[in-house]
């Protein structure tokens, strides 16, 4: 029997160019299956040679392009539909390095970030322009946050490798506590497994920064991100967008101008775990090819529009972090609600289908048909992974959220901004 599924809303940014934006998107967590065993080991790698990290970048077209990906409960074993791959960090230049297991991957954010209590490796500590410790927070509209130093790491997927890239360590011992309420405003600090949902996160979205120039000066944002961390406290900085968190597939050598992710199809009951692919690059060999998909460029906030029933929601987003199919309201749609304890989830009498047109700022548009079961009955059941999962997402203003269940059965591409391909530059979706 699973136990329940306790709905949680992340707050994921996109930062225009001249202009702070936030759009809601929604992971819950709580949900493990009987009898799954949870997978939190990390291995280790030295200088002395212990083992060997997961490999580094190449040239050419011999580059591991493909980091295997699993959809399961994530480490805690208490969620679902979570998208988990295995990250390498090393001390820049080195080869002591660190591979980390079942971190998120969040098309949803910007960014490596990681439980500190997992990290091993020394990894130098970033900091300002008057020498002192920064730090980065992401504060998520359920009022849960992840606070930590943010330090300097060669990311390591697949073959590929990021060199040098600022990443943050979540609930970093000895580093001051989160600035309340700036930061910290009461709520759930994610900085376990059980929290977070994971290990880690891996934010490979549409842009190249988490912030970007909105960062740039301080109290610009619309909500603190970057702190100067003198021993007196923290209190909000300004960062240069080279100096903040990267998206780490813009950084490789090759192979940067987004990515692919590839899952299978999954029957209408769902499944203990799900294997697919996050394969690096777009165009760029032959598994990464655009084939006959369809762009969806974004705006500068990495929103597109979804139109149902007659009605245009131009808030609307795709990403895996998001572990279901969140739209709208139970008056909007129609669809009731579940009751407690699964409140923020949708419980139809019967499994229900509602058909969406997808529309990009370049006019491409298309029909998606989603489909969304009986909460209540899905968390009964013993599997990890659905295709049919969903519930409410009321904004303000209300949107789509295509979350992890889009991504079933669908090759869907991400543009990072500015990146070319042979569909044109980024930012874009494809599918």
């Amino acid at each position: 029997m699973k136990t329940t599924c306790q709905l949680r809303i992340h707050l994921r940014r996109w930062w225009a160019p001249a202009l702070a934006a936030a759009l809601i998107s929604i992971l819950a967590g709580g949900c493990g299956g009987a009898g799954s065993s949870p997978s939190t080991s990390t291995s280790t790698s030295s200088s002395s040679g212990s083992s060997s990290s997961s490999g580094s970048s190449s040239s050419g077209s011999s580059v591991n392009n493909l980091l295997p990906m699993q959809v399961n409960a994530g480490p805690a074993n208490n969620s679902l539909n979570e998208p988990v791959v295995s990250v390498t960090i090393c001390a820049p230049g080195s080869t002591n390095c660190q591979t980390i297991s079942d971190v998120l991957v969040d098309t949803g954010s910007v960014g490596v970030r990681l439980l500190a209590s997992l990290v091993a490796v020394s990894l130098p500590e970033a900091t300002d322009t008057s020498g002192n410790l920064l730090g980065n927070c992401v504060q998520f509209a359920d009022n849960s946050f992840a606070w930590g130093p943010v330090v300097t790491a060669d990311v390591e997927l697949a073959g590929e490798k990021a060199s040098s890239t600022p990443i943050q360590l979540i609930g970093a011992g000895g580093f001051p506590a989160a600035p309340s309420p700036a930061c910290n405003t009461g709520g759930i600090n994610d900085d376990t497994a059980a929290n977070l949902g994971a290990n880690g996160v891996l934010g490979i979205g549409v842009f190249q920064q988490d912030c970007g120039p909105a960062c740039t000066s301080a109290s610009t944002t619309l909500q603190p991100v970057y702190f100067s961390c003198p021993t007196s406290g923290c209190s909000e900085t300004s960062v240069d967008p080279t100096s903040q968190l990267q998206n780490p597939v813009g950084l490789f050598p090759q192979d940067n101008n987004g990515e692919l992710i590839s899952l299978p199809s999954v029957a209408v009951g769902g499944a203990p775990s799900l294997s697919g692919s996050l394969i690096f690059g777009i165009g760029t060999h032959s598994n990464n090819g655009l084939g006959g998909v369809k762009v969806y460029t974004t705006d500068d906030v990495g929103n597109f529009s979804a139109t149902f029933n007659g009605q245009s929601y131009s808030g609307s987003f795709l990403d895996t972090g998001s572990n279901g199919l969140f739209f709208l309201t139970s008056a909007l749609t129609g669809i009731a609600a579940c009751a407690a304890p699964n409140v923020g989830f949708y419980c139809p009498g019967n499994p229900t289908s509602v058909l969406v047109t997808t529309v990009g700022l370049n006019g491409t548009s298309s029909q998606v048909s989603i489909k969304v079961a009986n909460a209540d009955s899905l968390f009964a059941s013993s599997n990890n992974v659905f295709n049919n999962v969903g519930g409410p997402n009321p904004g303000p203003p209300p949107a789509f959220d295509f979350g992890l269940p889009f991504f079933l059965g669908r090759n869907v591409f991400v543009a990072i901004q500015g990146q070319n391909t042979p569909a044109g530059a980024g930012p874009f979706w494809a599918y």
